[in-house]
């Protein structure tokens, strides 16, 4: 089985009025080790994912801690000037995790 490289694994997203991410619930590695889920803001997960962090969409297996079904890398892009929060292999002007559910 390969190893699992990822630094954080968002399951659920919350888009604000202006179509930007408001909030994301997130599974964080902490070692050998995942966090209970966290809630984390748009400028934080941007800066998460500027220090180089690996994030991917998923959703815990259940029953089984740390294991997790993965999908596509989350990636932050420089779009006319500001930054767009999107799942690798998207073009997008706005932020779009793709299949990625609303919570």
């Amino acid at each position: 089985m390969p190893k699992f490289n990822a630094d954080g694994v968002v399951e659920a997203v919350r888009y604000a009025e202006d179509e930007n991410i408001a909030l994301v619930r997130l599974y964080e590695r902490h070692g050998a080790t995942w966090s209970d889920v966290v809630l984390i803001e748009r400028p934080e997960l941007i800066r998460r994912l500027q220090e180089g962090k690996r994030i991917f969409a998923g959703q815990r297996k259940p029953y089984l801690g740390g294991m997790f079904e993965t999908g596509a890398r989350i990636v932050c892009l420089e779009r006319d000037g500001r930054q767009v929060v999107v799942t690798e292999g998207q073009s997008a002007d706005r932020d779009r995790l793709a299949d990625v559910p609303l919570f």
